[in-house]
């Protein structure tokens, strides 16, 4: 694949993780312990032999360019080739500084595709949880002299209005492409992964594309299904849109389970990330854990049970953490309990705290949309006071201590906000540039 350039599309801030993303991008998020969603895209074209890959980046990109750096962990620090961050700029007169959409992102960085000169463009999102070789799919892309090849598989249906719904004949050309429609015709889903013709690429963009909103599924596709010769690459393996705080708990505890349909443990397809010096995991005398997965650098003494825990966290004796993600470094005290959580970065849980317990799942009165299903989400650096207990469908926000709690019981249903995570989650630049987030 030494003509292929990969595009990865890395600057999406990820409403629906709510206050996960309120301090990194999307594809920064930690994920499965030790990981992060965007070493799939990565690992998945220095596994497909595909050593030249442009990542755009633009919501707050410090946390994403420092896991990249110069890509040594994928192979890609390399003098010709290798990964290059494509950071928003300054044009010409008039033009955005921004990426305004998918398509007009590519469409910024055309004189690196040019100064590239490759055969055929690969463009990937940096947020998909999968492992798939990208050289099949550009090898059918060739033998059916595509100008365009969008990869897609069946999603449920109640998830297809989240996704670009394709229709096709007998010899795979798609004839049909309605992206987010609010009534699917089918459950046939884009997967977000394209590859294009270099030089039908840049065309599409010059025609379709402006120095507006630009997006591959409204102002690309379409035309190009009248137009030019587009076909479908039916993907049948694993591959996940953790795009919704619940998809992304459940896929999580899906890779702890003792045969998870995506394997991570596979030497011939390795999952390749920037890791932490940390020591070993530890487990303590009176420790129990089960089906989890546990980082480096963990202390447990207590219970884990169907658990992902990151790198640096401890648990002390007589907590029980259970069906939850913690990640890195964050400190849960003795005989607290713990079901049904997200908790970020750095968090302490004081001692004898319920986090996650009861039958009322009223929704989140602030973002009903988001949390319906008993998770709850603690987010960077908060700290949970000593006895406290939080119900369901709760959102704790950044930076919340002991003084933002008006007493011991959080109802299902609440948000706690701190003055700083509240700026925070509203994108105060200079509040983000403060805390070095």
């Amino acid at each position: 694949m030494a003509k292929t350039l990969a595009l990865i599309l890395a600057g999406g801030r990820g409403t629906r993780l709510d206050i996960l993303s309120a301090h990194r991008a999307k594809p920064s998020v930690p994920f499965a312990g030790k990981f992060r969603l965007i070493d799939f895209a990565l690992s998945n074209c220095v596994n497909s032999n595909i050593y030249n890959v442009g990542v755009l980046t633009q919501y707050l990109p410090l946390s994403l360019n420092n896991h990249i750096g110069i890509g040594k962990p994928w192979d890609l620090d390399r003098r010709r080739g290798g990964v290059t961050i494509l950071q928003p700029f300054r044009g010409k007169p008039g033009s955005t500084d921004w990426y305004e959409g998918t398509a007009h992102a590519i469409y910024k960085n055309r004189s690196f595709i040019r100064n590239q000169n490759p055969d055929e463009v690969v463009i990937l999102s940096g947020d998909h949880v999968y492992a798939m070789d990208y050289s099949k799919m550009i090898d059918f892309h060739r033998e059916k002299g595509a100008d365009l090849t969008i990869a897609a598989q069946p999603v449920p249906y109640e998830d297809a209005s989240r996704f670009g719904i394709l229709d096709y004949q007998d010899d795979m050309r798609i004839t049909d492409f309605v992206e987010k429609p609010a009534d699917p015709p089918s459950n046939l889903a884009s997967m977000g992964i394209y590859v294009f013709n270099k030089d039908k690429l840049l065309e599409v963009l010059e025609k379709y594309c402006s120095e507006e909103d630009s997006d591959f599924g409204h102002h690309i596709i379409p035309p190009m299904i009248e137009e030019d010769n587009v076909f479908l690459y039916a993907f049948d393996d694993y591959w996940k849109d953790v795009g919704t705080l619940e998809a992304y708990w459940q896929t999580n505890l899906d890779l702890a389970k003792p045969i998870p349909e995506l394997n991570l443990y596979n030497q011939e397809w390795k999952l390749h990330t920037r890791s932490e010096e940390k020591p070993s995991v530890k487990l303590g005398e009176n420790a129990c854990a089960s089906k989890s997965l546990i980082s480096n650098g963990s202390i447990v003494n207590g219970q884990v049970e169907n658990s992902v825990i990151s790198p640096g966290v401890y648990i002390e004796e007589g907590a029980v953490v259970k069906n939850s993600i913690i990640f890195n470094d964050s400190i849960i005290r003795k005989n607290s309990v713990i079901d049904k959580c997200i908790i970020d970065k750095e968090v302490e849980v004081k001692a004898n705290c319920k986090i996650g317990y009861g039958d009322d799942l009223t929704p989140n009165k602030d973002k009903p949309e988001l949390l319906t299903n008993g998770l709850n989400v603690i987010a960077k650096r908060a700290t949970i006071p000593e006895g406290t207990n939080i119900e369901r469908n709760c959102r704790i926000f950044s930076y919340v201590n002991t003084g933002d709690f008006n007493n011991q019981h959080v109802p299902s249903g609440s948000t706690i906000v701190s003055e700083i995570g509240k700026k925070v989650a509203e994108g105060d630049e200079d509040q983000v540039r403060e805390l070095n987030v």
